[in-house]
């Protein structure tokens, strides 16, 4: 957003003055005023008034839209919040502000992206440097906040967000302290936290336009001119804006794909949740054998998902130990004992037979397989943990068993990062800058010794060097090598270009002399 420019003094060079902005308000000191006046008068003291010629065109005008969006954002993150999930997910106008949600969240993202990438090929930073460090890390909170936003949603997609996103935190080295499946602790970065830090961010960004102005070229042979800021154009760029959102709110409606629950993985598919339920007990499951030993995946899974959901069973059922039984017996028992079990439930062994078996794992894999089809099981394990909304060991346990894996399948949610890319079934992936990360995991999955760890460090370093591009000699100096700019500097943004263009000619050997670069 623009509030002030530079423009050339008596001595022929450019400074910080204030453009436009120290005219004295309408009216005396002692006039009477109503509450609209006041805020009129307030709005026209933050209002731009003028700035460079080029400062009309949409591309540098993107601040006041990204202004627009977050509002929306805010407001219908609000109502969202008051009403609650079954509300915004099963009901019409509740879908309805979803939609609206999701698309002015896609917009403001997309803006994000182009507004950096103007400042980019501009070489804006180079000459204001804290303004890209604000950016960038504007930038980097968006893309956590849009995260966890999805992982929020209360649906299938959500869940496998919360189980990839679990993954990259942990790869990053950060997984102790933010676990997406605890959904508690991410609403609280979702609605508090990182809010807070944007708008923190965001005043810091527009303090520092409001004392320095707008960045006018670095290049002595663009030529531009001091003009006023056309308002009119720029108001109805947010009208066209807002109704774009509408539009796409109302023809592509968010998609709700309902969540999975451990009752519905048992009755579709029994055999899998009761080999899951030996892996569990025997220490070998995707969460018991996972490689990055942080949170949140540090917890015993014999005993969170087999000893203490089997003795609710035990005394609810007064049936005999099971597991008891097993523990009892030797390592080479316990070996074939294991063996048979797994052969059984590979061969689609009933349950219901199961339950009735010799076999000491095959009846207590039957049990609680039959206990979870029932609906009993999920609820204990929920209460396993400090929380209600931390589903870590319900989503865990689901991608465990595989039916996670094969219902996102029957979506065409299959790449890798398919849970972080997408927010519905294809063409709903829309989290599209999270693509590099997906091809990282693609050219590195075959790769033993590389993991979780090594692609969060590539993607945390790869940021690092976004956010210090201009202390890094070299790569700062990429776009203007490239000649980047005459991508948002040509005849069709700057007026004078365009003039010059017009008349068939190119810029006079004056303007040349007086713009040309010093050694």
């Amino acid at each position: 957003m623009y509030f002030m420019s530079t423009q050339k003094n008596d001595d022929n060079e450019y400074s910080d003055a204030p453009l436009g902005n120290d005219a004295p308000a309408k009216g005396t000191a002692g006039a009477k005023s109503g509450v609209l006046d006041d805020i009129k008068l307030v709005a026209e003291d933050y209002t731009i008034k003028s700035g460079p010629s080029y400062g009309n065109n949409f591309f540098f005008t993107i601040g006041v839209y990204l202004l627009l969006l977050f509002g929306i954002l805010a407001v219908s993150g609000m109502v969202m919040a008051l009403f609650g999930p079954y509300w915004w997910n099963m009901t019409p106008l509740g879908t309805f502000l979803r939609s609206i949600h999701l698309w002015a969240a896609e917009a403001f993202v997309t803006l994000l992206f182009v507004h950096l990438l103007v400042n980019f090929t501009t070489s804006a930073f180079k000459h204001r440097k804290l303004m890209w460090l604000v950016g960038s890390l504007m930038l980097l909170l968006v893309l956590f906040e849009y995260a966890f936003g999805v992982g929020l949603g209360g649906s299938l997609v959500a869940q496998t967000n919360q189980q990839a996103g679990a993954d990259l935190w942990n790869g990053m080295g950060l997984g102790f302290w933010i676990n997406p499946m605890n959904s508690g602790a991410v609403y609280g970065w979702h609605v508090a936290i990182i809010p807070i830090l944007l708008m923190a961010l965001m005043f810091l960004h527009y303090g520092i336009v409001r004392k320095r102005g707008l960045s006018t070229p670095y290049r002595k042979d663009i030529p531009y001119s001091i003009a006023p800021i056309d308002h009119k154009i720029m108001y109805k760029r947010i009208v066209y804006i807002l109704a774009l959102v509408v539009i796409f709110a109302l023809v592509f409606s968010a998609p709700y794909i309902p969540p999975l629950t451990i009752s519905q993985a048992a009755v579709q598919h029994p055999d899998a949740v009761a080999s899951a339920f030996l892996n569990e007990s025997n220490m070998s499951s995707a969460t018991a054998t996972y490689l990055d030993t942080i949170n949140p995946y540090t917890f015993n899974t014999r005993t969170v998902y087999v000893t203490e959901p089997y003795a609710v069973y035990l005394n609810l059922t007064h049936s005999n130990n099971s597991e008891a039984q097993f523990i009892a017996e030797n390592a080479t028992q316990q070996n074939a004992t294991l063996s048979d079990a797994y052969a059984y439930f590979v061969a689609n062994g009933s349950i219901s037979t199961g339950m009735n078996s010799s076999n000491p794992m095959i009846k207590l894999a039957s049990q609680l397989t039959y206990m979870a089809q029932t609906g009993a099981y999920q609820p204990i394990l929920q209460g396993e943990v400090e929380s209600g909304a931390n589903t870590t060991y319900v989503i865990r346990f689901l991608f465990d068993t595989g039916v996670l894996w094969d219902v996102a399948t029957e979506y065409n949610l299959t790449v890798p990062q398919w849970g972080m890319l997408s927010v519905g079934e294809p063409p709903w992936s829309l989290q599209y800058w999270l693509a590099p990360y997906n091809e990282l995991e693609n050219a590195t999955g075959n790769i033993p010794w590389w993991n979780d760890i090594e692609n969060g460090t590539t993607g945390a370093f790869a940021f690092l060097i976004l956010i210090l591009l201009p202390y890094i000699p070299g790569i700062r100096a990429i776009p203007d090598k490239l000649k980047l700019y005459k991508l948002f500097w040509n005849r069709y943004t700057v007026p004078e270009m365009r003039e010059n263009a017009r008349k068939g000619k190119g810029l006079s050997k004056a303007f040349k002399d007086d713009h040309r670069p010093k050694d």
